[in-house]
């Protein structure tokens, strides 16, 4: 199913936003459209699961299994949920160029005291209390349209209504991203696979600790043996490259590339792109 990403502040009108769309589509183009609810997985103890790394950890794992499990080429799914995370946007990005199947990001902008007083309007079991309200706006790491993850991107007013010959444009008249090297499942050859994997990673996560404690914060970064350089832009520490290191294992499993090179380079570009 072609996607639509909401991204937004908490309480900045997403939902309403999902609504409207799937009832122009359904209504207007005949098309058949399916909501994934970050409010539905989250249940009712979303204070309890936003202020709980692991909690919400696990929760963004079921809502892109259940849009993984959803995708295909004509039928349309709209993630409704904050989506603030870039590397969670890419790779649901990379998705779609595996199922050869579109997406558009519809960005909700709101003042951040005005999403709270709609978050204050709302009955007391289903406001955000403000300390995560808050934790969640710091953490809100905003779409740019230059980022080819988060294109084509729609930016939808509160006081304006969703352009849906946009949104419907961007999902049925044009064509899916060509899947490419890291985004085509490949069939193993090589046992060593897993173990070059793990090696290749941790040699340029090792490289990435060294290098920091000589070079300026910001400085680019160059790993031997790969042309791409490092350039994060500030200095991240062990336990961000270890996570983001683990993420690129399990999504590279899937995806297997047995050049040694090539996998050193694709986490350098992967470390680029979720922490740069």
């Amino acid at each position: 199913m072609p996607l639509v990403l909401l991204s937004g502040f908490p309480s900045s009108g997403k939902t309403r936003r999902a609504r409207e769309i799937k009832e122009h589509l359904e209504t207007e183009k005949g098309k058949k459209v399916t909501i994934v609810s970050e409010n539905e997985a989250v249940g009712e103890d979303k204070n309890g699961v936003f202020s709980n790394s692991q909690k919400e950890k696990e929760v963004r794992g079921r809502l892109k299994a259940e849009v993984l499990r959803r995708l295909s080429k004509e039928d349309v799914v709209i993630l409704d949920a904050l989506n603030y995370i870039k590397g969670f946007r890419y790779e649901l990005y990379c998705a779609t160029k595996q199922y050869k199947t579109t997406q558009c990001l519809v960005q909700c902008p709101a003042p951040i005291e005005e999403a709270w007083g709609w978050n204050q309007g709302r009955p007391e079991e289903e406001q955000y209390t403000r300390e995560v309200f808050d934790g969640l706006v710091a953490r809100y790491e905003a779409p740019n349209s230059s980022n080819r993850w988060d294109s084509p991107m729609i930016t939808v007013l509160p006081q304006d209504a969703p352009p849906h010959e946009d949104i419907f444009a961007a999902l049925f008249l044009t064509r899916p991203p060509p899947p490419n090297q890291s985004t085509q499942t490949q069939p193993l050859s090589s046992t060593n696979f897993l173990f070059e994997l793990d090696q290749s990673t941790q040699e340029v996560t090792s490289c990435v600790m060294a290098a920091q404690k000589t070079a300026t914060p910001g400085e680019a970064i160059k790993v031997p043996g790969v042309e791409e350089a490092l350039c994060l832009g500030r200095t991240v520490s062990l336990a961000e490259l270890a996570r983001a290191r683990r993420q690129f294992i399990t999504y590279t499993k899937m995806h297997p590339v047995e050049d040694r090179k090539k996998l050193m380079l694709l986490f350098v570009q992967y470390l680029n792109t979720t922490l740069g």
